[in-house]
């Protein structure tokens, strides 16, 4: 049974794809630290490597160093590959969808290096020799008859080196805090931004789209007022007020009916923050015509 005996290396992959998947989808995981710190190797190393695997299952094909320099290259090229496939289907390229594509890749390619693996001798097949290589470093540093100056500088240096990998992760995974802003925005009646209704018939009704972006980097309470030449208009009360967490965004369509006639008329959406409710933090407007009778 080659299969099993050299198949740790495909294991682990497989169990830490399942674990990411289940830090990106369950609630109240996916908002700690470690989705991040799983994600990475999820997009950057895992994907080459199952296919590494897949395509290399002997020892002879290639070595460790060669094996790990080409997992990260092809992870590279992979994930751009199948993201450029989701963008020409239904789903298109969203969390969900890149998550499930990757991880059905990863476990295909590795189901796919199991099987090629099996089929080989023991002695060619290739494998990540984990326990051999912790009773090495274990000998190395604890076994091995050293001076206690020699085993103290040797068990500094390996502390130092995984406190360099752990810091290298904090910076990748903890992203410098940016601009604080907010985005107002208006849509036409398409989701596009044209063709927005600005000729009215009195009693006729317009609909635009309304989106709030919160990038605050803290949740903030909005309230949205709209303006016909400075008279506040009526809105839906879960228009009224909205709360957004940080990167949180927020888009209802809304229909509006003129309650005037008039020519060029200036029709404000004017969004407030908490922090100031008297002086609008964004501004959008449209000039309007309304008839009174229909042309």
């Amino acid at each position: 049974m080659t299969g099993k005996k050299n198949s740790s290396d495909i294991l682990t992959v497989i169990g830490l794809v399942i674990l990411t998947d289940l830090f990106v989808l369950t609630p109240g995981l996916s908002d700690t630290v470690l989705r991040n710190i799983l994600g990475l190797p999820l997009v950057l190393f895992l994907p080459g490597y199952a296919l590494i695997a897949a395509l290399f299952p002997a020892k002879s094909d290639l070595d460790g160093i060669e094996r790990t320099a080409l997992s990260f290259g092809l992870s590279i090229a992979v994930v751009p590959l199948i993201g450029l496939g989701l963008n020409y289907t239904p789903w298109g390229i969203r969390l969900l969808p890149i998550l499930i594509s990757l991880s059905i890749f990863t476990f295909a390619m590795c189901g796919l290096a199991y099987i090629r693996r099996a089929k080989l001798p023991e002695a060619d097949a290739f494998e990540v020799p984990f326990r051999k290589m912790a009773l090495e470093l274990k000998a190395e540093i604890l076994d091995k008859p050293e001076s206690g100056l020699d085993k103290t500088l040797t068990i500094i240096l390996v502390l130092s080196i995984l406190l360099s990998v752990a810091t290298l992760f904090y910076v990748v995974i903890t992203p410098k805090e940016g601009e604080h802003f907010t985005e107002f925005y208006l849509l036409g009646p398409e989701g596009m931004a044209d063709n927005y209704p600005t000729n009215y018939t009195l009693g006729e009704s317009g609909t635009v789209i309304v989106g709030v972006v919160n990038h605050e980097y803290r949740p903030v309470n909005y309230t949205m007022e709209v303006r016909l030449e400075n008279q506040s208009l009526p809105l839906p009360e879960d228009m009224q007020q909205v709360t957004l967490a940080h990167n949180e965004t927020w888009e209802k369509p809304l229909t509006l009916t003129p309650p005037v006639a008039g020519k060029d008329m200036k029709l404000d959406f004017l969004l407030f923050n908490e922090t100031d409710k008297n002086t609008p933090y964004r501004d959008l407007h449209l000039w309007i015509n309304v008839n009174s009778t229909a042309s």
